[in-house]
């Protein structure tokens, strides 16, 4: 057996193993070759590794120094798939993201400040920037406070993640086809690429109302069968190619808010709806609702922005609901700034065994 430092986290709704990128192979199919050993893929539970026998907890995240100017670390994502061996570094994950910044204070790749520290992570799927600020009171990073996020027990230090450039994660485009909404097999659909590569629809075109359950969503098979149909065809759509190796686009049923929030969400990873809804998905939806044409903002209940542009959007899903704050030019309409609050802990360190055989 191989024995491998890590760290696992809980970064937001989502937890996972921690390696420095130097702990790993730096060949992409020997890194995933590990991984998958790592986490136990290939079996439903994940019971011969240490992944959690779901999607929301078959995350990793490989830190290092930065490779690109302005930034401090380099942060690259990889979804595991939990029943097949098989490894998917197209997408950012905006949960794992905000356990990043401790994970790499704790590591010594960038010095603790005091009260606070301010770190840019360069997120190596998209190439995009995110700044994020730790609480490190006499330089020690702060885990224990009063912020509670939806999805997740209890209370914790708050992290600030702003992203600053999240327009074009995957395609290059905030609107990958050029126009706010789609035909796609006979439905309406508004392909968006911020943060992550999505396509939006109104709950109402599949026959939904927005505010089914997950396992109700899950469970019908007919519906999930042709949600996977039209996103292979937005994938193609998107200029992403054949997506069905890939977790993106990501599906997700809007509809109008029903607690007094901005829009209703359902996020789907792809092939199973989220128990809340993640960070890059909470960031495209309020750029796609603060975008006029989108099915988003017509079914929205948007706050007026303030003289600087900035408004504060609440997206409800079935955990509750997460406050995004977005910030526009006001002439040109472009999404300048998102930003919103997550929480991360530090749960074990140690080693992860894996076969000399995947290693």
């Amino acid at each position: 057996m191989t024995k491998i430092p890590c760290v696992l986290m809980r970064g937001g709704t989502s937890r996972g193993p921690f390696f420095l990128a130097s702990d790993l192979p730096a060949d992409p199919k020997a890194r995933d070759a590990i991984l998958v050993a790592a986490l136990g893929s290939g079996h439903p539970l994940q019971i011969d590794g240490i992944g959690g026998g779901n999607s929301l907890t078959s995350k990793v995240a490989i830190v290092g120094p930065s490779s690109v100017p302005g930034a401090d670390v380099d942060y690259l994502f990889a979804q595991v798939n939990v029943e097949r061996a098989l490894v998917d570094t197209a997408p950012n994950c905006g949960n794992m993201l905000a356990a990043v910044g401790p994970f790499a204070i704790e590591s010594g790749l960038i010095p603790a400040g005091d009260p606070l520290t301010r770190l840019v992570i360069h997120n190596v799927n998209t190439g995009k920037l995110v700044e994020a600020i730790v609480e490190t009171p006499a330089g020690q990073v702060h885990y224990e406070g009063s912020m509670s996020i939806a999805g997740v027990p209890g209370t914790a230090a708050p992290i600030r993640l702003a992203f600053l450039d999240a327009a074009g994660s995957k395609t290059g485009r905030f609107l990958p086809t050029g126009k706010p909404r789609d035909t796609i097999d006979g439905l309406e659909f508004s392909l968006v690429d911020m943060a992550v590569a999505a396509m939006l629809s109104d709950a109402r075109s599949f026959g939904k109302t927005g505010g089914e359950a997950p396992a109700e969503l899950d469970g019908d098979l007919a519906f999930m069968s042709r949600l996977e149909r039209v996103r292979r065809m937005a994938g193609e759509a998107m200029g992403l190619g054949d997506v069905s190796a890939l977790v993106i686009p990501k599906p997700i049923l809007v509809s109008s808010p029903e607690h007094g929030g901005t829009i209703r969400a359902r996020y789907f990873v792809p092939h199973a709806c989220h128990s809340a809804v993640a960070v890059t998905g909470a960031v495209c939806i309020a750029a796609a609702c603060c975008t006029a044409g989108t099915v988003a903002h017509d079914v929205a209940e948007l706050p007026a922005p303030d003289a600087d542009g900035r408004r504060l959007l609440m997206i409800e899903h079935p955990s509750g609901s997460t406050p995004v704050e977005i910030e526009q030019d006001l002439e040109t309409g472009e999404v300048v700034r998102v930003s919103l609050i997550r929480t991360a802990r530090r749960i074990f360190e140690g080693f992860v065994h894996v076969r000399d055989a995947a290693a």
